[in-house]
């Protein structure tokens, strides 16, 4: 049985070429349905090859975004920034994610699903967390039917926090832990996340979801886990947080990186990554783990290569 694909549903997914986006992509081509990408990457290799199009975000003209978003019903929007690049910062973030927004409504799209995080508020010290709680409510007074899809830390193939812990304590002789690590975070499997956001894509119910595994680490717990099933033998040590996020800038310098930044080391100390509700997602990281113990952490992840060069 063929598929028209002039009479299926379209649904646009900004960075289809990036992370989570790639699965949210291949779960919604799974279940039969159309799909185009709007990234800031257009040249970039396209896993998909013609089952989707791709077309670039448009945020200085936003009658152009908005052509680019016509005949669609759904848009599932992961577009954000882990940190401030250049001319890139998270107020520049705010103000393109709310210039997508303007675009889908007069598109007529019918439904948002937008990629957050756990714990978002616009009143957060953190400036991560309080961009992505100011644009969660700039689609919620969109007017446009939504979901808000709040991950926590997700893990897989390709992802990056995960993968460089484990490359870092292949390859240095002491991991420093920030603060006394007693701190917790609930990690989440990417393709569990897909298949939250598609799902909710399918419903018309306004709904606010965290996307969380089933299990909670504390993240000493957490870092031993990784060593152990990677036989590091790396020392693990205690820094005071300053001192840890100081050390890591510099070894960013070492790998050409930005390792880790201050709002992912305070969002960890001040238990921003764990969730109150029940898990959503079913893949258990320590499964993960032991079934790719051999190449997790063998390559270094660049989050500057892949988002910003």
């Amino acid at each position: 049985m063929t598929v028209d694909m002039e009479t299926q549903e379209l649904n646009i997914v900004t960075g289809a070429l990036g992370y989570t986006g790639k699965y949210i992509t291949k779960r919604l081509l799974s279940i039969g349905k159309k799909v185009k990408t709007l990234t800031g990457h257009p040249n970039r290799p396209n896993p998909f090859g013609n089952q989707i199009s791709v077309a670039p975000f448009h945020f200085g003209n936003p009658a152009e975004l908005r052509r680019a978003l016509q005949g669609a019903t759904t848009l599932y929007n992961t577009y954000w920034v882990r940190f401030p690049y250049g001319q890139v910062t998270y107020d520049t973030a705010v103000v393109n994610t709310k210039i997508l927004i303007n675009a889908a409504k007069e598109a007529g799209i019918r439904r948002i699903v937008h990629i957050s995080i756990t714990n978002a508020a616009e009143e957060s010290p953190f400036p991560y967390f309080r961009g992505k709680g100011i644009l969660e409510k700039a689609i919620i007074q969109s007017g446009i039917s939504y979901a808000l899809i709040r991950p926590t830390v997700i893990f897989g193939h390709e992802d990056i926090l995960i993968n460089n812990i484990a490359w870092f304590l292949r390859n240095l002789p002491v991991f420093a832990i920030p603060g006394d690590g007693d701190y917790r975070l609930q990690p989440v499997f990417v393709e569990d996340v897909a298949g939250i956001a598609v799902n909710a894509g399918q419903s018309n119910d306004n709904v606010t979801v965290d996307a969380v595994g089933p299990e909670i680490f504390r993240y000493e717990e957490l870092i031993r886990l990784i060593a152990d099933r990677v036989q590091s033998k790396a020392r693990i040590i205690h820094l005071r947080p300053g001192l840890a996020f100081f050390l890591s800038k510099c070894i960013g310098y070492m790998v050409n990186d930005v390792v880790l930044t201050r709002d992912e080391v305070a969002g960890l100390i001040e238990n921003l990554l764990v969730s109150e509700n029940p898990p959503t997602g079913k893949t258990r990281l320590s499964d993960w783990l032991n079934q790719h113990a051999d190449t997790i952490g063998t390559k270094y992840a660049s989050e500057l290569n892949r988002h910003y060069r």
